[in-house]
Formats: C-alpha cells, structure tokens, sequence
C-alpha cells in the first residue's frame, strides 16, 4: 500500500490480511484530499473522492467525518467512514474489495465538505463577522477524522488553484478559526437541510447580530433571524438593530400578523419606528392585530412628529406618589412590565399627578427602605414639552447630565420619558448603522 509520510499506523485487531487503519497527529487540508484516487484493500484503483461527510450534531467542537462521496465508473457512491482503512493526500484505501452500490444519499446532520462549506461564508461566533472558508484542516483525533476549522486567507484559495504536486500544507496558519467558534449557512441551494443553530449566535448581542444580517446575503440574513427566532426578545432586538433599508427588506417578506407578534415583543416607541418601515396599506391592518393596550400606545405616538419629543419618547415609565416610600418604589419597579435596560429612573408625582422629581436606581438602593421618596429629590427635574426638537432635547440632557429625561404636557403631567440611546440615534449621521464592513471576513 502506498503510504504519505504523515501517515503512521496502529495495530486495529485485524487478521493481517486488511489494511491497518491509518492514524495521524498531523493534519491535512481537505482540497489535498478532494480530487484523490480511492483504492480497494488491494491497491487497486476504484474511483475519486469527490468529497467528504462530516457530521454536525451541535455538540461536537470538532465533527466528526463519518464517510465520503466517491465517483466510481460514473456513479456517486457512498463510503463510510468505518469502510476506509486510511485517508490522506495520496487517496483513500478501504479495508475491504467490495462496494455498497447504494444511490447516495445524505442523513439529516450530514453536510459536504466541499460543497457546502469549501469557499462559502461563515459566521464566526467569536469575532461576531463573517468568514469564508477558503481551505478546511482535517485532523485525526479520538479515532476518527475530524474538521479542525478553516483557513479564511486569500493565500489558503492561491494554494487551492496550484497543481496537487505543488501543493504543501501550511501546520501555521495566519487567521486560522476553529470550527468550534464557527456556525455554517447551509442554505436552499445546499446538499442537506441543516440549518444555523441558536446555540451559539445567542452568545452574541443583537446590534452584533444586525451587523451580520446587514454584511449576508438576504437569504443568509433570513437564515439568521429564523436561527435566533425561538428567543422572541433576541429576534426583536435584531430587527431593532438593523438599518431602514434591511428593515423593509425583511418585513416585506413577513405576514401581517408575524409582524404584529414582532411589534408586540419591542417597545411601544420601537414598535412605532418598525410600523413606520412598512408599506402604508400594510400599516394599519398591522396596527388594528395589536393587543388593545398597545394599539392605543401606538396610535398616540403616531400622532407625534418622528423628530420631536413626542416622537421619540416610550410611554411606558414608573412614577410613584411622592408620598411613597424607598420600599414602595422598589416594587413598583419590581412589579413594572417595562425592560430592564428601560428603567433609568423612578418619577415622582404630587396628588394631581404632576412631576415633581426623579430618584435613579442607585439612590433608591442606598436609602432606607423606610425614607419617603419626596426628600430624597433635592432639585427639581428637568423635563421638555413633547414639541421639543431633537437638539433642545440634548441640550437639555447634557446639561443635566441624564440618562433619560420626562416629556411633560401642558399642564406638568407626565406623559413620556426619552432614553439617551434614542437622542444619540437620531444625531449620528443616516447610515451610522451601517457597520456591516467590520462583520466581513
């Protein structure tokens, strides 16, 4: 049997008459593999391998290989990996003389190597970016062979269009990525039905997340959002995230009533900024499949002009009568159906409801439970009317130094509060959110 110098071998139980079974510390490039003969346990030449199986069963950090697809008198067969006594640059030997000529076929899990991976975009989970897999590392671990992750240098392609015999393998690479870290899009055009997990992307934050929906293909940036879709709140946040133009892009392709359910997971000032990107004969049919409470949220900021106060506050706050204790406004926050990144403050209201102050969280975690919130609030806060524009808004908010600042009516209600995210949003330029050039490998 023709061996490769990387190959050594181990006594497998065998009778002597079969190939000893192939092992290796040292890894190999899948493109050196692809393309190489298939032997039968007598040396003699059956076929090519046109690629390799692995396995993804969401656990493994590297999958295993458990066959390859071979071209064998113009036919595609199947060989498992328990069928090949070794694998390496040289070809593939089986360990026996006959073939399964059973049509190939793959099983759920299975992906190709080559044509499902080799040269398409991943996501690198760690790096929150996109990667192309420009060359794959193969290793021999734990008695089988394995992918080790991929090489996403343009030198790793170079290599690839070199004639076999001058190909060498590189045991260093400059960006190599394991595949641990990695997340495959296997699409409608690919060999299998597997798709994106949640597993991993759920590590990462939605505006990250955004950023690679933004840098994909759309069928890829669908693949995502349908990959995080089980974490409703996550799948929100994404399209929060995302600029106008991918924002239409997805909605379009959405129900009327996927898009309420999308609504009804997001802020009623970011569920106003989502209804706004769809088409206007979609707006109020979507509007009108909204939970009641909502619905009348909505329709009062929509009535709003986008660029003011009015247009950019939440509804939704936590006001408590001055008259209330440290305890009392802790539970209110506590008993409060509002996200925990939403909650800046605590304001403070006399009997007819006006504002008269603002306690912060950390204030109200450092008095005793038993103070009344009045004397706590020194000054008097700062508030804007809902014609505010954007810049007065700032002024305001850096002169005070806020996180948030309360819309007020005419009369000194309380009717609204601005989060410092939104100010910032609306001052940086139009494209601010298009970041999706650092998400590209």
């Amino acid at each position: 049997m023709k061996l490769t110098p990387t190959e050594r071998y181990a006594d497998d139980g065998l009778d002597g008459r079969r190939p000893r079974r192939a092992v290796t510390s040292m890894p190999v490039h899948l493109s050196s593999v692809v393309g190489s003969p298939l032997f039968d346990s007598g040396g003699e030449r059956l076929g090519r391998i046109e690629d390799l199986i692995a396995r993804l069963d969401g656990a493994a950090e590297q999958p295993p290989v458990v066959g390859l697809k071979a071209r064998i008198g113009g036919r595609e067969l199947l060989v498992p990996a328990s069928r090949l006594a070794s694998l390496g640059t040289s070809g593939a030997y089986m360990v026996t003389t006959k073939l399964n000529l059973a049509r190939f076929q793959l099983r759920q899990g299975e992906l190709l190597l080559r044509a499902d991976v080799l040269g398409r975009s991943l996501i690198d989970t760690t790096a929150a970016r996109l990667v192309r897999a420009r060359e794959i590392e193969l290793v021999y671990a734990r008695g089988s062979w394995r992918v080790a992750g991929i090489d996403p240098t343009l030198a790793a392609r170079l290599r690839r269009l070199l004639p076999r015999r001058l190909r060498t393998h590189r045991a260093q690479h400059a960006r190599f990525v394991g595949w641990w870290q990695m997340e495959p899009f296997v699409g409608p055009e690919s060999s299998t039905l597997l798709r994106l997990t949640h597993r991993r992307l759920a590590r990462l934050h939605p505006a990250q997340l955004a950023d690679l929906v933004e840098a994909a293909s759309h069928a890829q940036g669908e693949e995502i959002l349908q990959a995080v879709a089980q974490d409703e709140g996550l799948q929100a946040g994404v399209f929060e995230e995302l600029d106008d133009e991918r924002r239409r892009e997805f909605l379009r392709d959405r129900s009327d009533g996927d898009v309420a359910a999308l609504l009804c997971r997001l802020s009623s000032d970011d569920a106003v900024d989502l209804l706004l990107q769809l088409d206007q004969e979609r707006r109020l049919p979507v509007l009108n499949l909204l939970p009641d409470p909502m619905r009348g949220k909505v329709r009062g900021l929509l009535g709003y002009n986008p660029q003011t106060a009015g247009g950019i506050m939440s509804p939704d706050f936590i006001s408590v009568s001055d008259h209330a204790t440290v305890a009392g406004a802790i539970a209110a926050i506590r008993t409060a159906e509002i996200a925990d990144h939403d909650v800046q403050a605590v304001y403070l209201a006399d009997a007819r409801g006006h504002l008269i102050g603002a306690l912060e969280l950390a204030t109200l975690l450092r008095a005793p439970n038993t103070q009344v919130v009045a004397r706590l609030s020194a000054t008097r806060t700062p508030a804007v009317p809902p014609n505010a524009d954007i810049p007065e808004i700032a002024r305001t908010m850096a002169d005070y130094d806020l996180l948030s600042l309360p819309v007020v009516d005419p009369e000194g209600r309380m009717i609204g509060v601005i989060a410092l995210d939104d100010v910032v949003g609306r001052m940086l330029p139009t494209d601010w959110r298009r970041r999706h050039g650092d998400a590209r490998g």
